[in-house]
């Protein structure tokens, strides 16, 4: 019950309880992405005899492979992508029920993305890419690290799933997830115009992002067209019910772990367990007056640390300000 009397306490502190953000709070350049050209970069490739869409920078440089979350899609990189995609070969697909990948035909499970994400790999002529994965996209990457290890070469979780959900009731969460996608559903093509107003981009998108109001109108926008994929409840079912605890310590690979401090959905606590249950050659990082997207929160620490633990620094964090490292780290 431990996670659950966090989870309340954290809704309590982080979602009423907010301080002014800083200046590095949401200071991603919204031109570096809008000036891309992104139809160009998009495609449907087929996986198990099913579309999967998926952007795909291409070209030679080393392959980095980017997991949304739960509610995600594609654009929830929209800050990461272009950071990159200029020396790594830049791979973000919608997952199956998400975005523009239509539903699987079987029941959604995290082992079952975990093989999808390694067929994608293999049906794009990529060995083995550093994985990045956001919360259920953490919890894919890391069933992926260990199901197909020589398919990762290095891993970064990022506020992953698949821990603090194992004290949590099930059906209860079900039922909040089913209302949450109806509404979703029926509020999708107005979204986009509510989040106009600050406040209502602060209802909208609190659970997700510390300080909702401070994001850009483009971003915000991007990033609720998510919140009505059919694989919504499917995905929710999957993190709810997949154990992955005692087999963390198979994952091998150099692991990243990063949290925002804030983080409402998933308690930053969840942190130093994956670093302690993964083992020494993982580290873990956490993001102050952070929620649970650092990566669109604050693109240049994210880019910054991710890029300099990509070129193997052992403390990545050590030249990136606003970070922590987690206990026991």
């Amino acid at each position: 019950m431990a996670g659950l009397r966090e989870q309340i306490l954290g809704v309590t502190g982080n979602a009423i309880v907010r301080a002014k953000p800083d200046a590095t709070y949401a200071d991603g350049d919204d031109a570096s992405w809008m000036d891309v050209d992104w139809p160009s970069l998009t495609r449907t490739v087929e996986v198990a005899g099913r579309p999967v869409s998926v952007v795909d920078t291409k070209g030679d440089g080393p392959p980095l492979l980017l997991i949304h979350g739960l509610g995600g899609v594609w654009q929830n990189w929209l800050l990461t992508i272009p950071a990159f995609m200029e020396r790594f070969r830049v791979i973000a697909p919608d997952l199956p029920g998400f975005g523009e990948s239509p539903m699987p035909v079987g029941r959604i499970s995290i082992q079952g993305y975990a093989r999808l994400i390694d067929e994608l790999c293999t049906v794009l002529g990529v060995e083995a890419p550093i994985v990045a994965g956001n919360s259920m996209g953490g919890f894919i990457g890391a069933e992926l690290a260990i199901a197909f290890p020589t398919r990762v070469q290095k891993l970064v979780l990022i506020s992953a799933a698949g821990l603090s959900v194992e004290y949590l009731a099930k059906e209860p969460l079900m039922t909040v997830g089913r209302l949450m996608s109806v509404t979703a559903t029926r509020a999708g093509a107005q979204a986009g115009i509510l989040i106009r107003r600050p406040r209502m981009r602060r209802l909208f998108l609190q659970l997700v992002v510390r300080y909702p109001e401070k994001l850009s109108l483009p971003l915000a926008t991007e990033l609720v067209r998510g919140g009505a994929s059919p694989g919504f409840v499917g995905g929710l079912d999957a993190v709810l019910t997949y154990k992955i605890r005692e087999r963390l310590s198979e994952i091998e690979v150099p692991t990243l772990i990063v949290w925002g401090r804030n983080d409402i959905l998933v308690p930053v606590s969840d942190a130093a367990t994956f670093r302690e249950l993964i083992g020494s050659n993982a580290r873990a990082v956490i993001f102050e007056d952070t929620g649970h997207l650092p990566m669109l929160e604050r693109p240049s620490r994210f880019n910054a640390l991710l890029a300099d633990f990509i070129a193997g620094d052992e403390v990545p964090e050590a030249g990136v300000p606003g970070t922590t490292p987690a206990a026991g780290t």
